[in-house]
């Protein structure tokens, strides 16, 4: 497929795969030829598939819910991008004839269990189509809940779904989502969840439709997002030989009973009266009680088990001979923001600051996280970056600190395709390191430059004013905009005649700042004391007399003693002295 057939493919399939993406953007496909784009859709399955191998045959997680949901969203947006079919069946794996052999003795001891024992097979038809959810935001559930009337609330329960099939009260069939279609066949083990009653009060015939949940104890969903719940019980669902204590922490929440009532009310009653607890987690919403009121009860109360949303609903929904995997119109999901992002990276900046520490910055295509766009995030040190390794096209996990810093947590996998990248020399750049425009100093000047504004009260003069100046040329090191007269500023790209005006009233108050503020504007190691001296007393001061004074330990008087020594700072002294800045 060809790049301009494929981003067309990818504008038509777009609404779909936002909806799949759990809050990573699913725009244009990579822009990377086919064969690479191959490639890496083959990595990123590679790395599933690991994923996979580890929660489903060693109850091990080695990724959160949420970004193993966004990868798997990925790899299917990729797969569409090169023309396939996705395959990937997330967070499942097929239950075979070995696992069906390890079925209790308890359990197999029913002639149901036998039977279903005996009709093992991979992959299973849902006798009732199990129905995706239309994801919406706040808007979304305003226009849903606004042209309906008599509606229902459900937390939409973190697990894995499972359609149950009884006949005359018996467990006959249990069946994953799949598709919505088709899933596996789990009937054996669901035999053997405690939760999952292989035998009704009544022997009726009926289908259930529920997610079997990890249970946990005063869970508060806002205090831990990634409680890893979903993988425990998919783990344990696809373990060979799970043991007796965590088939026991599997809970079953039935959300819908298709062959039942469809009145909401009435189909409450019966589930409640089949031993099912339904109706103490489905409220009747009002005006009171409104789909948000119990979206933040939800979230910051304890509950059971883990929970991604709600779900609304209409009271009265259709009869089973109306169902489909396709989104109903009776039933919306809103999802609570998502706590981290499967973030690809755009590009690698070093910035380097103004004291001279380098810090990596990583160029991401725009992420959503609770209602921020992301487009960068900082790696703090450069052996963090060295120690990650991440280059363009490498994946990470993103999540707001404190909620609301974006940063980076750690990375998901790296693309197989590594770009070339060179880092600044760290040794090069120091606190004393870059006061003029030579080779490889831009960005330690310009980061002077603006904390020297920022200290001296240069208003309206910020980073972009100081860039546009040394990209034109018109300042070369950190005091030569004493120079620049309006004539100057104004040949400057962007520099009208009432932005120099300003621009030049700002640098001409700057002068008149007192010694103290011009030391710290200069950048001035902490601990000089310049309330009552000026440069050259302060200049004749050596590393021992500034260890002398309160609070000056060694590091701190060596690094006094080189700042007023450096002759960098002697003849910016010697400048300010002579545009008559008092103190030098």
């Amino acid at each position: 497929m060809t790049s301009t057939r494929r981003t067309l493919f990818s504008l038509l399939t777009l609404a779909a795969l936002a909806l799949l993406a759990f809050g990573a953007r699913a725009d244009d496909c990579p822009p990377w030829p086919d064969e690479r784009l191959a490639l890496e859709t083959q990595a990123l399955a590679e790395q599933i598939a690991l994923w996979d191998l580890s929660y489903h045959g060693e109850g091990v997680a080695l990724v959160s819910d949420t970004l193993y949901d966004q990868a798997a969203a990925r790899l299917a947006q990729w797969q569409r991008c090169l023309g396939q079919t996705p395959q990937h069946r997330p967070l499942e794996n097929v239950l075979d004839a070995e696992v069906s052999r390890t079925v209790s003795t308890r359990t197999a001891s029913t002639p149901a269990a036998s039977a279903a024992i005996e009709r093992t097979t991979s992959t299973r038809a849902h006798p009732a189509a199990q129905t995706g959810l239309e994801k919406t935001d706040e808007a979304g559930v305003r226009r849903f809940t606004t042209r309906r009337d008599y509606l229902w609330i459900q937390p939409k329960v973190d697990g894995v779904a499972i359609t149950l099939e009884y006949e005359a009260g018996e467990l006959i069939d249990a069946v994953s989502r799949g598709d919505g279609e088709r899933g596996q066949n789990w009937t054996p083990r669901a035999l053997e969840l405690p939760a999952v009653p292989n035998r009704l009060p009544e022997a009726i015939d009926a289908i259930f439709q529920g997610e079997l949940y990890w249970r946990l104890n005063d869970h508060v969903q806002a205090r831990a997002p990634e409680s890893g719940a979903r993988g425990r019980v998919a783990g344990v669902m696809a373990q060979r030989a799970p043991s007796a204590a965590s088939l026991d922490r599997i809970g079953l929440f039935v959300w819908d009973w298709p062959d039942g009532p469809t009145d909401m009310a009435t189909r409450l009653v019966e589930l409640q009266a089949l031993g099912f607890d339904t109706a103490a987690y489905t409220h009747r919403l009002d005006e009171q009680y409104d789909a948000a009121h119990w979206r933040d009860t939800w979230f910051n109360a304890p509950l059971p088990f883990a929970t991604d949303g709600v779900v609304i609903k209409q009271a009265e929904r259709p009869g089973i001979r109306r169902w489909s995997s396709s989104p109903p119109s009776w039933a919306v999901a809103w999802k609570y923001p998502p706590s981290q992002a499967l973030a690809q990276v755009r590009g690698v900046e070093f910035r380097i600051g103004r004291t001279g520490r380098v810090t990596p910055l990583l160029h991401l295509y725009p992420v959503e996280l609770d209602g921020r766009r992301v487009t960068r995030v900082s790696l703090g040190s450069l052996d963090r970056w060295r120690e990650w390794d991440v280059r363009p096209g490498d994946q990470v996990a993103v999540e707001l600190a404190g909620l609301t810093i974006p940063q980076a947590r750690e990375v998901v996998w790296h693309t197989r395709e590594r770009a070339e990248l060179t880092p600044p020399e760290p040794e090069r750049y120091h606190l004393l390191s870059c006061f003029s425009l030579t080779p490889g100093c831009f960005d330690q000047l310009l980061a002077r430059l603006t904390y020297l504004g920022e200290q001296l009260n240069m208003r309206g003069v910020g980073e972009g004013t100081w860039r546009a100046l040394l990209e034109a040329g018109a300042v070369s090191d950190l005091l030569g905009w004493q120079r620049l007269s309006r004539e100057e500023l104004m040949r400057v790209s962007g520099i009208g005649e009432a932005r120099a005006e300003a621009i030049s009233s700002a640098f001409g108050q700057a002068r008149g700042a007192s010694f103290a503020t011009w030391l710290d504007a200069l950048g001035v190691p902490p601990g000089a004391d310049a309330r009552l001296q000026d440069w050259e007393t302060l200049k004749a001061l050596s590393a021992d007399e500034w260890q002398a004074r309160p609070g000056v330990g060694p590091v701190r008087g060596e690094a006094l003693a080189a700042f007023f020594s450096h002759p960098e700072l002697a003849r910016m002294a010697t400048q300010l002295r002579a545009f008559g800045v008092a103190g030098f």
